[in-house]
């Protein structure tokens, strides 16, 4: 059972394993789990590091705290993405209870998903000050990664007029680390301020880091994230009033959306419907929000953030 149990989960890594105790318990520590992440699944991503978990031996003299206690950390998090938020709360009082000075990593990851549970459950009182913690611990600590991660939970959870400063400290960090994994960052941080600046009416200001983020996808050949930022570049185009400009571009990801046979983007029919309604164009217009409404009507994000959203896409799709 014990093998079977490690080659479903480690079969890549443990295909010229044999079945001797120790190699066994030696793969736990080398495996990498944070690359088994799946944000869009957590559910599945929760089953797998369930798995992990259960094949930890914490008498064995090979057992390794600190990945222990930075995997319960992760587990907790999938469970927040769930809105399991009590679930998540009692797998990091494990972890809390277990915490030494030393395991400044463990520690770091345990103040971030435990602000996180906080913040997905409306309660930024309590998530702000471990964020800030955090970003102290990291730092003094020169954990680059999770330093960066800690200034962009401070842009989440702050006022609006504070958020700025913490994504530009962000990525300042993504700019100068020598931490690959904090300069992959990048692209996402410029998404973020590019949207801080757009909630701002700062336009121009937001384009050009919708700019910047879409120059570093395609740098790195991220093809879905460009799609995502050259969407967000005709968003800002739009608001400047660029309107035909905005239009070739949500036109271009239609159309390549439908030659790739990727699923339906509700967001570009909704930009689509938008543009076409500034043109004047109400039949182009309402064609576009009814599709767009057949999509995004299913998203519940939309549904619990933005109702009204959804009401004025589904108002317009049927003039």
């Amino acid at each position: 059972m014990i093998k079977k149990l490690v080659i479903l989960v480690f079969l890549l890594i443990l295909l010229s394993c044999q079945s001797s105790k120790k190699e066994v318990k030696m793969s736990y520590i080398t495996l990498d789990f944070d690359r088994m992440w799946n944000y869009n699944d957590p559910a599945s991503t929760e089953l797998k590091f369930q798995t992990l978990l259960d094949s930890i031996i914490t008498t064995d003299a090979d057992y390794d705290k600190s990945y222990h206690l930075q995997l319960l950390t992760q587990l907790a998090r999938t469970k927040g993405l769930q809105s399991k938020f009590d679930e998540g709360h009692e797998l990091l009082d494990q972890v809390e209870d277990l915490l030494v000075d030393d395991l400044k990593t463990a520690r770091m990851r345990y103040l971030l998903e435990r602000g996180r549970l906080y913040n997905s459950a409306g309660k930024k009182e309590k998530a702000r000050p471990l964020f800030l913690q955090a970003w102290q611990l990291g730092t003094k600590s020169n954990l680059d990664l999770y330093s960066l991660d800690a200034a962009h939970m401070m842009g989440i959870v702050e006022p609006i007029d504070q958020q700025l400063s913490w994504n530009l400290k962000a990525l300042e960090l993504a700019r100068n680390s020598k931490d690959k994994r904090t300069s992959n960052w990048l692209g996402p941080l410029y998404n973020n301020i590019g949207w801080t600046y757009h909630d701002q009416a700062k336009y121009n200001k937001a384009l050009e880091m919708f700019q910047q983020d879409l120059a570093w996808r395609n740098e790195i050949g991220d093809e879905n994230g460009a799609r995502i930022s050259s969407w967000s570049v005709a968003r800002a185009q739009r608001s400047l009033g660029n309107i035909n400009e905005a239009l070739k571009i949500q036109l271009e990801l239609e159309k390549e959306v439908d030659q790739l046979n990727l699923p339906k983007d509700g967001y570009v029919y909704e930009e689509l419907g938008e543009i076409y309604l500034l043109k004047d164009q109400p039949d182009l217009s309402g064609h576009y929000f009814k599709l767009a409404y057949e999509i995004l009507s299913q998203d519940k994000w939309l549904q619990s953030n933005e109702p009204d959203r959804l009401q004025r896409i589904s108002e317009l799709s049927s003039q």
